[in-house]
């Protein structure tokens, strides 16, 4: 015998609430979608210098031998 009480996610007010969020995401995105499309661009271009901070910068260009000879 299971007498383990379900999640809240699986008793009735969590379904309820569940599909009043997929409807409410439903209308959000149909509603907005063109400013949020709209505005990816600029997202993606703003993303750049957070690339260059997290991910090393330009340390690793032009890894060449030309770095380890000696100059005079």
């Amino acid at each position: 015998m299971n007498s383990a009480k379900p999640s809240w996610w699986h008793s009735r007010s969590g379904l309820a609430f569940l599909g009043f969020a997929a409807v409410a995401a439903f209308f959000l995105w149909t509603e907005h979608r063109a400013h949020l499309l709209g505005a990816l661009p600029y997202f993606i271009f703003l993303l750049c210098p957070l690339m260059h901070m997290f991910h090393g910068g330009h340390g690793g260009h032009g890894g060449g031998d030309d770095e380890r000879k000696d100059h005079r």
